[in-house]
């Protein structure tokens, strides 16, 4: 199992910034790739950023160039992986989801941090 917290974020004006953080805990030698999806009302959950263990980020085409994804997986009990968000634009609106992919064995498994908030909106 791994438990996922996210934190900050918030009220931004259009072309301001946010940072989210995620913290994981749990069976962090499982995880395979961490990363943050969103949802805007009315919408599907889409894929925002990602990264897999030891590998490059991969990013939505809506959000290259304006989001940065990092990881940190130095810690044994603690995982985080963070999403900086800059020149934010009123369709960046959603929640954010923490995300982490896990596999043991022929097992995969997801699992997701509660959400934050980020509004944009002047």
């Amino acid at each position: 199992q791994v438990h996922l917290v996210e934190s900050g974020g918030g009220l931004v004006q259009p072309g301001g910034s946010l940072r989210l953080s995620c913290a994981a805990s749990g069976t962090l030698n499982t995880i395979r790739t961490m990363g943050w999806y969103r949802q805007a009302p009315g919408k599907q959950r889409e894929l925002v950023a990602f990264m897999p263990n030891n590998a490059s980020p991969k990013y939505a085409d809506s959000v290259k160039g304006r989001f940065t994804i990092s990881r940190d997986s130095s810690e044994s009990t603690k995982y985080t992986v963070d999403l900086q968000m800059n020149d934010l634009k009123p369709e960046d609106t959603a929640v954010y989801y923490c995300h982490a992919w896990t596999t043991v064995l022929h097992d995969e498994h997801d699992f997701w941090g509660q959400g934050t908030q980020v509004t944009v909106s002047s």
